[in-house]
């Protein structure tokens, strides 16, 4: 069963936790975030012990899946707001955000020459 919108956000709302913090990150990776940035952040967001939403222009994701978050199809300059609820979701939140913010593709790396 697939949760979008208001659906997913109801679900993922707990009475006994009114506290959240929400930023806001710019995807600066040259490709976006494709399969390796998708698998780190799922990764990091699968650790943590409270609730996640990645909210963009083009839809929701809790960062429980590696392919829902590439559906999102986040180019460079894609802005994502990040909802955190939990303990320490500041602290959380500002990591999640360095992470769409990283720079994952290294650049091209020149061959070193053959020296006789």
């Amino acid at each position: 069963m697939k949760l979008r919108g208001r659906k997913l956000r109801a679900k993922l709302k707990n009475p006994l936790k009114n506290r959240m913090f929400e930023a806001k990150a710019i995807v600066l990776n040259e490709a976006g975030i494709h399969c390796r940035p998708s698998a780190i952040l799922v990764k990091e967001g699968s650790s943590y012990p409270g609730d996640i939403l990645v909210l963009s222009k083009s839809g929701t994701c809790t960062l429980s899946s590696v392919l829902e978050l590439i559906m999102l199809g986040l180019e460079p300059g894609a802005e994502v707001i990040i909802q955190v609820t939990g303990p320490e979701e500041e602290t959380f939140c500002k990591k999640l955000v360095n992470l769409f913010e990283t720079h994952f593709d290294f650049p091209v790396q020149e061959k070193p020459s053959c020296q006789d």
